[in-house]
């Protein structure tokens, strides 16, 4: 059983590396494609997972980790179903923040803008390079929903399976959500707790600004 004093005892001292303004990339998304990099070669498992927080219509926060699978100068795609709480979050409230967190690097990145609907070339693109399984999935789960038992949801997965065979098209309610980023901020633990954080913002020229934040 874990017990408060015991969490609170949890702590290490972040002494990796530090993170200057001189270090850093005048583009915030290639200083991204960078520090992704970094954690792929370094072996980090999922090294593309990244919270997704958005706000309901009651006015109520969530969040839940999904996995990026696009991004570029225009902006940073994930997807899902359009059905589910968080594409429903998002049609009402399109912005939101991508979070990455990379313990064994002892870094993070936020990342917030306004969310839109990907392009139907692009959704099925992606769709149709998942694997045959993934793909009966995204048709057979009506996402966030609640449904009476697991039960329930094979049954589904049966029925699509024989209603497709290999032939599994893009579902009308499946497909990307990208953000165009107007906030990138990158955090380097540092002994002490005295962390650097640098923020990327955009000015009224679409130029991008950076500042240090205090830790």
């Amino acid at each position: 059983m874990v017990d408060n004093a015991q969490l609170a005892s949890l702590r290490h001292d972040f002494d990796r590396a530090g993170l200057s303004e001189s270090d850093v990339n005048a583009d915030p998304v290639e200083q991204f494609r960078s520090w992704l990099k970094t954690a792929i070669d370094s072996g980090i498992k999922d090294a593309n997972a990244m919270t997704v927080s958005t706000v309901g219509a009651d006015g109520r926060p969530s969040a839940r980790v999904v996995l990026l699978k696009y991004f570029d100068a225009d902006g940073f795609t994930f997807f899902t179903n359009y059905g589910s709480r968080k594409g429903r979050e998002l049609d009402h409230n399109p912005a939101a923040e991508f979070h990455f967190f990379w313990p064994d690097l002892e870094r993070q990145i936020s990342i917030a803008g306004r969310v839109e609907k990907a392009s139907h070339q692009l959704s099925e693109e992606y769709f149709l390079s998942r694997p045959l399984a993934s793909r009966i999935g995204a048709w057979a789960s009506q996402q966030s929903s609640e449904i009476a038992s697991r039960k329930t949801l094979e049954e589904r997965v049966e029925f699509y399976q024989n209603k497709f065979g290999e032939d599994v098209p893009l579902p009308d309610f499946w497909g990307g959500l990208t953000m165009k980023p107007d906030r990138f901020e990158f955090w380097q633990g540092r002994k002490s707790r005295l962390h650097d954080r640098l923020v990327y913002t955009l000015d009224g020229s679409g130029n991008w600004q950076i500042a240090r934040l205090a830790p």
